[in-house]
């Protein structure tokens, strides 16, 4: 309600709402996302949700369809990804044009030229780190200065959001739904049966389980287990009587979409798969998480592949195993897997951890590199910064005043440095 009533604000203040939400896994994004699309469509307004799959974008839209399945004709909804056909391409880019679709929901597909909006007032970009500087730009150039709302599962230390992101309002939902249960998280050293011990007695209780493998197929190169050669394993293995799906990225939309109603629909017991379903998907009945070669994935891809689990009334388990643990990070890692199921407290530690400049990269993320200032540790004096650059650009928009002429210059200084922009761009 603290962030509904934050977003709301910032739609009726006048002025374009630029605002980060940060949800844990499973804390209510999405119908925050819903909300705000139907807000502005009240008002008359458009809004585009933009996902960086083709799964996260079709369990957006059928959200939406369940929320207004009562109430069809007063909130239209459409779903835009490279598999529609050119038929009902055609149609969907029509009534978006005539203002005949209140949210649009789709991949990079929205951002094509072709997609011409009638009134668009509303921009969420959901798993927003996934995206370029240049797309998140372009879908804001398909609306008169539209409201902005980027959206990330993946926890962001405060003091690294700042730093990041220091232009936009931060929204944080640190709470789950009442009734969430925790998942408790397991170490297992290479001894894999032991997961699919448990994965067949969850089954046998009527719940769903996931396997994450590291690779599609297997690689000469590296001496991993992959998805597809699991899959036709454990069908004779130790899965052997189980219902099986394979998912993984090569496969077509109409494949995953197919594999990925039979699972939503109890049809399949367990699937096999890559780290496509690391975000946004959401499985009821799905109580285990097994991941293979667990040392090698990252903290904050751990904690999104184990809030899969555990989403509905059963709680979930997580079994992380690790086959070659090497390096003390990667124990650290997953003790603090085992340890805590606060996606903040891990992001801190994966901070600590790596550090500010491999937390994100600097190269993809534009991490601004501090000479004097340490993101962890300097976290108050960032805030200081950011509310007295605020202050200055209030007061004196353009720095055009005397008194602001050396820290102008100093600006332009840094920008035709760093980034090789004149004073104009």
């Amino acid at each position: 309600k603290k962030t509904l009533h934050e977003i709301v604000w910032d739609m009726q203040s006048g002025m374009p709402m630029n605002r980060l939400l940060q949800g844990e896994v499973g804390s209510g994004k999405t119908v925050l996302a819903i909300l705000a699309c139907i807000v502005a469509a009240e008002s008359g307004a458009q809004s585009a949700i933009l996902a960086p799959t083709e799964i996260l974008a079709k369990q957006h839209y059928d959200s939406i369809l369940e929320v207004i399945k009562n109430k069809p004709d007063c909130f239209r909804a459409a779903l835009l990804t490279s598999s529609v056909s050119a038929s009902r391409r055609r149609e969907i880019l029509e009534q978006v044009d005539l203002g005949d679709v209140d949210v649009l929901v789709g991949t990079h597909a929205i951002l094509e030229e072709q997609i011409i909006f009638r009134n668009l007032g509303l921009c969420i970009i959901d798993e927003q780190h996934r995206f370029g500087v240049n797309q998140r730009a372009r879908l804001r150039t398909k609306g008169k200065h539209p409201h902005v709302l980027v959206m990330t599962a993946t926890p962001i230390p405060r003091s690294m959001a700042m730093a990041l992101y220091g232009d936009l309002e931060l929204s944080i939902l640190d709470e789950l739904p009442p009734g969430r249960q925790p998942v408790e998280t397991m170490v297992i050293e290479k001894h894999a049966s032991i997961a699919y011990d448990i994965v067949r007695r969850e089954v046998e209780k009527g719940n769903q389980a996931y396997l994450v493998y590291p690779l599609i197929r297997g690689s000469e190169k590296m001496e991993l287990l992959d998805a597809d050669g699991m899959f036709h394993q454990l069908q004779t293995g130790d899965l052997a009587g189980l219902r099986l799906g394979l998912l993984h990225g090569q496969m077509t939309s109409d494949e995953k979409e197919r594999i990925m109603d039979e699972f939503s629909q109890g049809k399949l017991d367990v699937l096999v798969c890559t780290t496509i379903i690391e975000v946004g998907i959401n499985i009821p009945k799905a109580t285990i998480m097994v991941v293979e070669h667990a040392e090698r994935f990252g903290l904050s891809q751990l904690h999104q592949l184990r809030g899969r689990v555990g989403r509905g009334l059963h709680p979930g388990t997580c079994c992380l195993v690790a086959h070659k643990v090497t390096g003390q990070n990667a124990v650290n890692r997953l003790e603090i897997m085992r340890a805590s199921n606060n996606g903040f407290f891990i992001a801190e530690r994966d901070l600590e951890i790596r550090g500010p400049g491999e937390f994100l990269g600097v190269r993809q993320s534009g991490l601004p590199v501090f000479m004097y200032a340490d993101i962890k540790r300097h976290a108050d004096l960032l805030s200081l910064a950011r509310k007295e650059a605020y202050t200055i650009v209030d007061d004196d928009p353009g720095l055009m005043k005397p008194k602001h002429a050396g820290l102008k210059n100093a600006v332009a200084v840094f920008l035709k440095q760093r980034y090789a922009l004149n004073e104009a761009s």
